[in-house]
C-alpha cells in the first residue's frame, strides 16, 4: 500500500506506514493511529503526522435537498485540519456522532493543538 504525504515534513517509511494504518482505528474514510492520521481520498491514502497539525475543528455544511415531502437540508459533518501551511484537508466524517468521537480522541492525541475554528473576519 502506498501512502501520499500532506505536509513535506520528513517522509515516513511505507513498511511503518502499513503496520501503523492497519493497526489504527477507522472512522468512515478517516484512520486515527499512534503517530500519524490517515485518509482516503479517490484511489490515495493520505497521512499527516501529529507533529504537523496545528489546529482541528469540525465544519457543518448544510446541503439543500429537495424531498417529496418539501425542502429540507442535510448536514454534512467534516473534520478540518490546519497546519503551519493553512488548511491542510477537509474529511468528510459519518455523522455528528463520530464526528464527536473523532474530536475527543484527537484532543487526547494532539495536545498541542487548537481545536476551536478560526475567527471569520469580515470582507469588505
Amino acid at each position: 500500500m502506498r501512502f501520499t504525504a500532506v505536509t513535506h515534513s520528513a517522509a515516513y517509511d511505507d513498511k511503518k506506514l502499513s503496520e501503523a494504518y492497519r493497526a489504527s482505528r477507522p472512522i468512515g474514510v478517516l484512520r486515527i493511529g499512534d503517530d500519524c492520521l490517515f485518509f482516503r481520498a479517490g484511489m490515495r491514502n493520505y497521512y499527516i503526522p501529529y507533529n504537523d497539525i496545528r489546529r482541528c475543528f469540525r465544519r457543518v455544511m448544510l446541503v439543500p435537498a429537495k424531498l417529496c415531502c418539501g425542502r429540507g437540508d442535510f448536514e454534512i459533518e467534516n473534520l478540518v485540519i490546519q497546519g503551519d501551511e493553512g488548511e491542510l484537508a477537509q474529511i468528510q466524517l459519518p455523522g455528528s456522532r463520530a464526528a464527536r468521537a473523532v474530536m475527543e480522541e484527537l484532543k487526547t492525541k494532539i495536545p498541542h493543538a487548537d481545536f476551536t475554528a478560526p475567527e471569520k473576519t469580515e470582507q469588505p
